[in-house]
């Protein structure tokens, strides 16, 4: 039962986000922070890699988890959620992306009482790749790397069982050969759980900040000889609004069998809507699914298990994701999470 305290606090809560959530989406349709000018927008922000999903759950449920997100990735999903968890937990995941690039990401989210802070880390690596140029499109017998790192701090907050909040402070470092680019966003989420229906809401602004100026140079061939490259266009980072819902359908014996929906509104393209599901035995095997509509390339399910395994006091979780591009390939994610 709460008190009078809490269902007063709890009442406002529900209000003010019933209120912001289309006072929300007024506002930065208007003001152009998110406009919503679908693919006339494509290639307009750089910082790409953040786009990529890190979480092998997320992935193989569609990447529909922002008001899921149940463990410590929930400080790529919505740092809402960290506020959530019932404990802290490490969290270590791996994606083996396109043409031998690989992304890794590692988290940990410490709670205390209805608080809980969090770091995390990710960094893309292209490996040693093969320059090519439009004179010596076999190559010219130079490499380089595309390193690209995302390094965060997060705090939440749970201001009752019911409703959470988070925030994520984040520095970005983006270099290809010698040119760099380095900025500070922020992630932002609101989770709301809807009494004991089963039902929880979610949104969340993610990378919103300032624009970067790149610099360093880039020696290139030209007519006219060999040119080096100093003055670069600003960048702006890939703001993402995102808004989701999330349903525990129903419960058997000893399957559960849980509904996830998202909607992505990225400022450089037209919107998505993802939809998940995913279906638990005895809360340690799971079986998740996922479509993502608005995506180009994604024009099959993605799919995915998990397991959870007492290891003396403690919880280990296993994740394996899977999603298919049409003409690029396939995308395998893994995750390892420890429970403390």
């Amino acid at each position: 039962m709460f008190s009078n305290k809490s269902a007063v606090l709890l009442r406002k809560a529900s209000l003010l986000l019933l209120v912001l959530l289309p006072l929300t989406m007024t506002v930065v349709q208007a003001q152009g922070i998110l406009p919503s000018l679908g693919d006339s927008r494509s290639g307009t922000s750089g910082f790409q890699f953040l786009k990529i999903n890190p979480d092998a759950r997320s992935s193989a449920m569609g990447s529909s988890n922002v008001a899921d997100a149940n463990d410590a990735s929930a400080l790529y999903s919505n740092p809402a959620l960290a506020a959530q968890m019932s404990g802290s937990q490490f969290y270590v995941g791996h994606t083996q992306y396109f043409v031998d690039i690989s992304l890794n990401y590692a988290s940990y989210v410490h709670r205390y009482r209805g608080l809980a802070f969090g770091g995390s880390i990710m960094y893309l690596d292209s490996g040693e790749m093969e320059e090519t140029t439009e004179f010596q499109p076999f190559g010219t017998g130079r490499t380089f790397r595309a390193p690209h790192l995302a390094a965060g701090l997060t705090f939440a907050q749970e201001l009752t069982n019911l409703f959470s909040y988070g925030i994520t402070f984040k520095y970005l470092d983006f270099r290809v050969a010698e040119y760099k680019a380095q900025t500070a966003v922020f992630d932002v989420g609101f989770f709301y759980r809807v009494g004991d229906t089963g039902l929880r809401f979610a949104i969340g602004l993610s990378n919103f900040g300032l624009d970067s100026s790149p610099s360093g140079s880039l020696t290139r061939q030209s007519l006219d000889g060999e040119r080096v490259e100093r003055d670069f266009e600003d960048i702006s980072p890939p703001t993402t609004f995102t808004i989701g819902a999330a349903y525990d359908v129903y419960s058997i014996g000893d399957f559960d069998f849980l509904a996830t929906a998202q909607i992505t509104n990225p400022s450089d393209n037209s919107e998505q809507l993802s939809i998940g599901t995913e279906v638990s035995y005895m809360k340690q095997f799971f079986f998740r699914t996922g479509y993502e509509f608005g995506v180009d390339e994604a024009t099959l399910p993605s799919f995915g298990i998990g397991l959870k395994l007492p290891v003396l006091n403690y919880n280990l979780g296993l994740d394996y994701g899977f999603t298919n591009r049409d003409r690029l390939g396939s995308l395998h994610r893994f995750a390892l999470k420890f429970n403390l």
